[in-house]
């Protein structure tokens, strides 16, 4: 669980709602037509950006910035060691069935038990971290329509009040209730963009980053071990991307 995404969500959701309470209370900022036009707008809409399965794939992405899986950057490291040095001592072929955090390193292992050369490796590896990217943005783009469409509908919701009300100026009656959707709707669509969804595809795309460098480290390992290099020629290498105190602490081990 990533509390800061949890945190800073409730949190925020909080203090709109708590300032809400002291202007007056929730009923004033709860209008039925605000929330079809922007919600159900902003939703729809938003489908359309993407294929179906982009779309309904998104909601699980969602998830992801809430309880992410990201593995731990020293643990590769201290595997990878250890899998150059069974390597340089027994061959290419110990590896095989050897445990490994996750499966990308194990398809990468297991090219270079089948006997695949440093370039081979490199450019099928890489192009898993290419699909990869692609895969996270495509999910992520689908998340992002929420942030472009929930303010313009929010406008739509607007123009919408504005027209009611200047349509029917004769009647004081009718102004209120237009006012409300054309304020409303401005309000929800903010809210959308600002408070919701804007945070969550900020959040995946820093775990997307963070996914390639730990992808881009475990590349950077296998093809030490194809090459025959030694654990600690392997760890000097590999430590290069951690901060610096964790840095020190792993060359000090």
């Amino acid at each position: 669980m990533d509390l800061a995404s949890l945190i800073g969500m409730i949190g925020a959701i909080g203090m709109v709602i708590g300032a809400m309470f002291v202007a007056g209370g929730l009923g004033p900022f709860i209008d039925v037509p605000s929330i079809l036009i922007v919600f159900g707008g902003t939703f729809f809409a938003a489908m359309t950006t993407s294929p179906m399965g982009t779309f309904l794939g998104s909601f699980g992405a969602m998830a992801k910035a809430f309880m992410p899986k990201l593995p731990k950057r020293e643990e590769l490291i201290e595997r990878m060691v250890e899998l150059s040095n069974l390597a340089r001592k027994d061959g290419m072929m110990a590896l095989e069935g050897q445990e490994v955090p996750d499966k990308f390193l194990e398809r990468g292992l297991q090219m270079l038990v089948d006997g695949a050369d440093e370039a081979k490796l490199v450019r099928q590896m890489s192009q898993e971290i290419k699909s990869m990217k692609a895969r996270h943005a495509e999910r992520q783009g689908a998340i992002r329509a929420w942030v472009d469409i929930g303010p313009a509908m929010g406008m739509i919701g607007t123009l919408i009040g504005l027209v009611q009300m200047l349509g029917n100026m004769e009647d004081a009656k009718a102004i209120g209730p237009a006012m409300a959707v054309a304020l409303l709707t401005t309000l929800y669509g903010a809210m959308i963009a600002n408070i919701l969804f804007g945070p969550i595809v900020t959040k995946l795309e820093g775990y997307t980053a963070q996914e390639v460098v730990y992808r881009e480290m475990a590349l950077e390992g296998l093809r030490n071990i194809s090459r025959g290099e030694s654990g600690r020629v392997v760890q000097e290498k590999m430590v290069a991307t951690l901060p610096p105190k964790l840095q020190e602490k792993m060359l000090a081990a």
